[in-house]
């Protein structure tokens, strides 16, 4: 399987090409394109709160604990996360929903103040494929089982599809920082 990361390269690719040919002066296209683009977040927006409200009916209170690995960039050390899963599957929809949030700023700032219209062809399709590989929503709305690359805490991958700083969820990691006391932190 090819990875998302690579997919929506090509596609972004190929999407910059194709809206080069689409003629943005005409007011009926320009509007079509808006048009397209509101669908578009429209249905993400269903989709997540759809994903939501399957999370919240399920109410699975079982308790997840990871470790969250150190942050780099932020000198933060590793600690301890005690949290449902319930907890964790809201956590990651508010993650995506805000993340779509930031896509619509992006591209409100680049097509009303600059006059680029391009990113709604793209913006369009993009984030509307990422929503439909989010795990949180393979998990719930296709109910396809949390094992493999779907288990929780989920994995985050680069671009080239290396896991980066994996969250540790083995015994011996988990009671290592219990003992250690790396801040159990209870996630809301």
């Amino acid at each position: 399987m090819v990875n998302p990361a690579i997919s929506n390269l090509v596609i972004m690719l190929g999407l910059t090409q194709l809206s080069k040919k689409i003629p943005f002066e005409d007011e009926n296209v320009l509007n079509i394109a808006r048009g397209i683009y509101i669908l578009s977040n429209v249905i993400i927006f269903g989709l997540y709160l759809y994903t939501k409200s399957i999370i919240n009916k399920k109410n699975d209170l079982t308790t997840l604990k990871y470790v969250q690995p150190a942050n780099a960039f932020q000198q933060q050390e590793e600690k301890l996360v005690t949290t449902t899963i319930k907890e964790y599957d809201l956590q990651q929809v508010q993650s995506a929903i805000r993340s779509v949030f930031s896509g619509m700023a992006m591209v409100a700032f680049m097509h009303i103040y600059m006059k680029y219209t391009n990113p709604l062809v793209i913006q369009a399709i993009l984030p509307l494929k990422s929503a439909f590989e989010q795990n949180i929503v393979k998990i719930h709305v296709f109910g396809k089982p949390a094992i493999g690359d779907l288990k929780r805490p989920f994995k985050t991958a680069s671009l080239f599809g290396a896991a980066q700083g994996e969250a540790k969820v083995d015994k011996k990691a988990v009671s290592a920082a219990e003992t250690a006391g790396a801040s159990g932190v209870k996630e809301d």
